[in-house]
């Protein structure tokens, strides 16, 4: 069985989903309040990539270094029976204590709500923060569940069959392009 053949678009740029980054820092700083409580936790793996890249921004803007960790929902999945036989698991790293702290979960695509829902509830096994806000590049539309993020950096509808995703094109440098099954 071969692959469905897809045509890709660019919807952000390299310089794009920086530009666009930098915008998603500039309205959390404004709502930074008790920074010494704020962590970052990129949910694996564009989210990661995300969570990497706002960290640099904020870093720079507070001159202090935010704690970062990453989460491995996979375990955590409604369907992970049906995604594949082996899963790709990668690893969770919280080194940093999340009791108490305002933790800012990050990812690269928001649709139906489900990765959310499933990263709260790994979230939950690590501790119990003070509260916890969502940050995602790209808000795609479509939610299943009553999830809506607090910082979105774009807004792009996108069909049922499409796929909207960060892409890294050359090192270093990211785009969300939209993939769009042909026939």
């Amino acid at each position: 069985m071969s692959a469905t053949p897809f045509r890709e678009e660019i919807l952000l740029s390299a310089n794009d989903t920086r530009a666009v980054i930098q915008r998603m820092a500039e309205r959390i700083l404004g709502d930074f309040s008790q920074p010494e409580k704020k962590v970052l936790v990129g949910i694996r793996r564009g989210g990661a990539v995300v969570a990497k890249l706002l960290r640099a921004r904020l870093d720079e803007a507070l001159g202090r270094q935010i704690p970062i960790g990453y989460l491995d929902i996979t375990f955590y999945r409604d369907d992970l029976r049906t995604i594949a036989p082996n899963p790709v698991v990668g690893a969770t790293d919280l080194s940093m204590s999340i009791d108490g702290r305002q933790v800012i979960l990050v990812d690269d695509v928001l649709f139906t709500g489900r990765t959310i829902r499933a990263a709260l509830n790994a979230l939950f096994d690590y501790g119990r923060p003070e509260r916890v806000e969502l940050a995602v590049l790209v808000d795609r539309g479509g939610r299943q569940l009553p999830i809506q993020p607090d910082y979105a950096g774009g807004h792009f509808e996108a069909g049922a069959r499409e796929m909207i995703k960060l892409a890294e094109r050359d090192p270093g440098e990211w785009t969300v392009v939209r993939r769009v099954p042909e026939g």
